[in-house]
Order: structure tokens, then sequence, then C-alpha cells
């Protein structure tokens, strides 16, 4: 099980804070916004948006980086301040 979560602004647009997926082909950053957007084609304005960040286990991670079973996935909008 991949555990994901959306923070900040992007839990209120999709509507969810968090998601478990357990799907063996799901094993990358890009597959799994691919796997959320086949499933949710209402996020995809949000999920495929170039600027969303992203995290696996606390840690930045691009698209490329490998995921597996007990991973944890933060999607969240850029981080601005002032």
């Amino acid at each position: 099980m991949i555990r994901v979560l959306f923070l900040a602004q992007l839990r209120e647009q999709l509507g969810t804070a968090e998601l478990h997926i357990h799907n063996d082909s799901v094993v990358s950053i890009s597959t799994l916004k691919q796997y959320l957007v086949t499933n949710h084609s209402h996020w995809e304005p949000f999920i495929a948006n170039s600027k969303l960040l992203v995290a696996v286990n606390h840690a930045y991670a691009k698209a490329d980086v490998s995921i597996k079973s007990g991973d944890e996935i933060a999607f969240f909008p850029p981080v601005t301040g002032g």
C-alpha cells in the first residue's frame, strides 16, 4: 500500500486529504500521477500542473523517482512566502 497525501490548497481542490493505493503497477511518481488522473479524471488540471511539488517519505522527489509499498507520497502546491 502506498499512502498518498494532498496538502494545503490541493486538498481543498481535490476534495480529499489522503488516499491509499494498492496497485503493483504504480512504481514511480509519474505512474502514480497517471493512475490518479485515470481514476479521477477531474483531477487532471491539478495533478498535471508542472509546478506541483512532490515528496517521497518527506524528501522532495521528481517524476522518475521509484516508489514502493509502504512509501508515503505527498503532493502540494509551490510554497510562497513574503
